[in-house]
């Protein structure tokens, strides 16, 4: 296997997070004002984290949210193990409803796991997201 999937506290996201999503923005721009409220999941391969992705949940319902791979380790399925890792973690805490804000050119990699395309639409900067769900 050669990864292990732990999870890690907030701060620990963050570095990824910037480097891969927002490199030109200062990084208080990827840190969530709730971040100390959520659970947060890396994958570590010799002993760096490679792969971040931080869930939220709200009574039945969870968002996903900053699911980032480093760019030098995409390909390798990490960002796939941590969506896979994530559900079945979801499914033992009495959720019902995952979504996320997928950007939309990613949609196709969400949808592998189940996830659907919802008619909400909105721009950050200069992304536009579509929000996706999916009943567990």
């Amino acid at each position: 296997m050669g990864y292990s999937i732990e999870q890690i506290t907030y701060q620990l996201t963050w570095p990824i997070r910037h480097e891969v999503m927002w490199p030109d923005k200062a990084v208080d721009y990827i840190k969530l004002p709730d971040d100390e409220n959520g659970i947060h999941f890396a994958v570590w391969k010799n002993k760096e984290i490679v792969a971040v992705v931080s869930v939220f949940i709200e009574g039945d319902k969870a968002q996903f949210r900053k699911l980032a791979t480093l760019v030098s380790e995409q390909g390798n399925g990490y960002g796939s193990a941590l969506i896979n890792h994530l559900i079945a973690h979801l499914k033992h805490e009495d959720v019902s409803l995952l979504w996320c804000n997928a950007r939309v050119d990613k949609t196709g990699f969400y949808e592998k796991f189940g996830l659907s395309k919802t008619s909400k639409k909105f721009n950050r900067g200069e992304q536009e997201y579509v929000i996706m769900e999916m009943n567990l």
